[in-house]
């Protein structure tokens, strides 16, 4: 199995048809609105984003890994909820470490903007 290829399509298809099974069941999530642990938390997760937000995008534009540890560079794009239908869009990277089962045991995701600038862009 190779995780870098898994990766690929589960980015090329988020939010949708996600492979689970590459994350260890306590596998601990990080991103600067999220902190938990638990594959099923994560699973969820990305059920609320796929019901609340529209036309989810994720565009990988970069891949790499050291032994362990997996670093990957995107943008997430998005329809917001609100009535006028901003596009929200969130360049940002990821760190994943592998466990000694060869699933992903942490997954930290950091983004290039603020949670304000975020914000912002429902707006302006």
């Amino acid at each position: 199995m190779d995780i870098t290829e898994i990766l690929k399509k589960d980015y090329h298809n988020f939010p949708d048809n996600q492979t689970y099974e590459i994350y260890a069941e306590d596998v601990y999530f990080q991103d600067p609105l999220n902190k938990f642990r638990g594959v099923r938390r994560y699973q969820q997760m990305i059920g609320f984003l796929s019901s609340f937000f529209q036309d989810i995008h994720l565009e990988l534009h970069n891949i790499t890994q050291k032994e362990e540890k997996i670093h990957t560079e995107w943008t997430l794009n998005m329809t917001s909820p609100l009535p006028w239908k901003p596009r929200l869009s969130i360049p940002g990277w990821s760190e994943l470490k592998l466990n000694q089962d060869n699933l992903i045991g942490y997954h930290i995701d950091y983004w290039h903007i603020s949670r304000f600038e975020l914000l912002q862009q429902n707006f302006f």
